[in-house]
């Protein structure tokens, strides 16, 4: 058992479509590989008669069983059903996605022959546990402390259900913090010794499902978050489904059929198109082939660069306007930019790589990008310096780094004609704290009700619904009257609280908004961690089963050679002695210890004569 003070917090980079995992140990950082060798896992679990999958078992099988190989769950996290987003994403998923209660969206599949609704946090707590049983297989004892990354971007809500899924794989999440101020982290600790003057780093994190760009601020340890934007639907799967909508609209033109009709065809399609994705970084055109795709029809289509950048324009696009976002946010000129980090697979894409050259050359000087550290292990890099320090494990060098990050999105209360008071900007260093002075709108309230809102929109309707609550006893005055001093609390953790209190009577209320809204209730998180135990005792149990399945199986192939091998040499013995026999007494002395010192005799006799009873014996 591990003491006290060798438990290691690890870091997990949550992603779309692979995870991560890293540990502080021997003063660096170690990226642990998983059972398969690999040093990121897919974010992919499955269901089956018998068993779950999780990671690189899942995706291994997932063209035998579409329905019930779920992946992308990050892109569901904290959402509404209702959401545009998730209408568009449930056309191209091979699993089926219900509306639960308050509008949640819940994933629909059979497993050991029953229909399970499973909770977007659920799917992510499966993928969180698979990657804490790589670092507790590696590290040889159990882990209970992580700090997981999150999009940038990612709004309360989805900050919530990530730390939620934490829970119910039964981990003790330390903090969440933003994918980008991670891999800038990664960023920094890869220099030897910190730059004297202060650098503008971009950090351009372009994954599998979500993209965001920061502008941080590294300073002798000190890294200050200026500015960060971002896209929580945008990365390689949507580079995917634009050559997957391609092929399949190709295909209807030439032969009639409709390939998204049938699951497993649009399944393999996609993976052929993720595979050509991965080619065309390094080629200029591949070809993908896919014998009897879709009703004995087989599909040949020559993928070329061109073709691919073309039907990405609108995207590549949008990537470049979200970086000239961030810097007027940050108020940062290109030409200010010390350098550009790139984080996140699809940051491979040439046509990505040569927009952001363009974009800060100056003066016909090309900007080089820093290719220094793994963009697919930058960020769980980060989250465990980040997982060090918060346990006290790290080092003088890592002991000095203080991480000061932002609000990705704006705070603020409801004001006269629904529209949006804000009273912390986005970009707001965390902790804040901020007060404002309102008033009643209509003659002799006794009341207000104050509504929290999460967004950048300027009516309230369009942004999102943190909490309310009422502040009442109000003597009845003119409108105006009333002076209500309304403050926002936020934390490091990003958690928010929201006081109220009337000047004149001193009257006051307040409340921490924990986003109850579309949140799993403290019922529906008692239920998800007895099934989580359950989860696990069940791929213990299958785990045992396969042991000893194929121990059996390795003994009886075993026996089976040496009882082949016994009956061969038996064989040319007997010939042996057919053709000699008119040999010498030593000769046939020589030939019985041969064959009982080279061919091991005595233990095969001593297998078959186990379990013959005392007293009888083979002539």
């Amino acid at each position: 058992m591990a003491t006290r003070n060798k438990v290691k917090a690890i870091g997990i980079d949550l992603g779309t479509t692979y995870s991560c995992v890293a540990v502080w140990q021997h003063n660096r950082v170690e990226v642990i590989p998983n059972d398969q060798g690999n040093r990121t896992t897919p974010s992919y679990v499955a269901f089956t008669d018998t068993q779950r999958l999780l990671g690189d078992a899942a995706i291994n099988q997932r063209s035998m069983n579409p329905q019930n190989t779920i992946f992308d769950a990050k892109r569901l996290i904290g959402r509404r059903f209702s959401d545009q987003s998730v209408q568009q994403d449930m056309k191209l998923w091979p699993f089926k996605v219900v509306r639960g209660t308050g509008d949640k969206p819940m994933i629909s599949v059979i497993y050991k022959d029953e229909e399970k609704h499973l909770a977007p946090e659920e799917i992510s707590s499966m993928v969180l546990f698979k990657m804490k049983e790589v670092a507790e297989t590696h590290l040889g004892y159990p882990v209970k402390d992580a700090v997981i990354t999150v999009p940038a971007y990612f709004s309360n809500a989805q900050r919530q259900a990530t730390k939620d899924a934490g829970k119910i794989a039964g981990l003790n999440v330390l903090r969440i913090i933003n994918e980008p101020t991670a891999a800038a982290i990664a960023y920094g600790l890869d220099k030897k010794g910190w730059r004297e003057d202060e650098q503008n780093v971009l950090v351009f994190d372009l994954g599998g499902g979500t993209f965001d760009v920061s502008l941080v601020t590294i300073d002798e340890g000190i890294f200050k978050v200026k500015a960060t934007v971002g896209d929580t639907h945008l990365g390689g799967v949507d580079f995917d489904n634009k050559l997957v909508n391609h092929l399949v609209d190709a295909f209807r033109r030439k032969y009639k059929k409709d390939i998204s009709e049938s699951p497993k065809a649009l399944g393999r399609l996609r993976s052929a198109c993720e595979k050509a994705k991965r080619i065309l970084s390094s080629s200029s055109q591949t070809t993908i082939e896919l014998d009897s795709l879709f009703e004995g029809i087989n599909l040949h289509a020559i993928v070329t660069r061109a073709l691919f950048e073309e039907l990405n324009k609108d995207l590549f696009i949008k990537c470049m306007e979200t970086v000239e976002k961030c810097l007027l946010e940050a108020r940062v000129h290109k030409s200010q930019v010390h350098e550009l980090v790139l984080v996140g697979g699809s940051t491979r894409i040439p046509k990505v790589q040569q927009l952001l050259k363009d974009m800060f050359s100056v003066n016909g000087q090309v900007k080089e990008l820093c290719k220094g550290i793994n963009p697919d292990e930058a960020v769980a890099y980060g989250a465990a310096v980040q997982a060090a320090i918060l346990g006290g494990q790290g080092d003088k060098k890592v002991e000095k780094l203080l991480l000061l990050d932002v609000m990705p999105l704006s705070l603020g209360i409801e004001t006269e004609g629904g529209a949006m008071s804000v009273l912390i900007p986005k970009n707001t260093m965390i902790p804040t704290k901020k007060e404002r002075v309102f008033s009643t709108f209509s003659d002799n309230q006794t009341s207000v009700l104050i509504k929290v809102y999460e967004g950048e929109q300027a009516k309230t309707e369009d942004n999102f619904l943190l909490g309310k609550f009422e502040l009442s006893g109000f003597t009845p005055s003119p409108r105006g009257g009333p002076q209500i001093n309304v403050g926002f609390d936020v934390d490091v953790d990003g958690i928010v609280e929201v006081s109220a209190q009337d000047r004149s009577t001193g009257l006051k209320k307040k409340i921490t908004i924990s986003n109850k809204h579309g949140r799993l209730s403290p019922e529906e998180m008692r239920r998800m961690l007895r099934d989580a135990e359950r989860y696990k005792a069940e791929d213990e149990e299958a785990r045992k089963k396969v042991r000893a399945k194929n121990l059996l199986e390795n003994y009886a192939f075993e026996m089976r050679d040496r009882v082949r091998n016994l009956e061969k040499v038996v064989e040319e013995t007997i010939d042996w002695l057919d053709r000699n026999q008119l040999a010498e007494t030593d000769e046939f002395e020589y030939k019985k210890q041969e064959l009982k010192e080279r061919y091991g005799f005595k233990e095969c006799c001593a297998y078959y004569l186990c379990d013959v009873p005392y007293g009888m014996h083979y002539s």
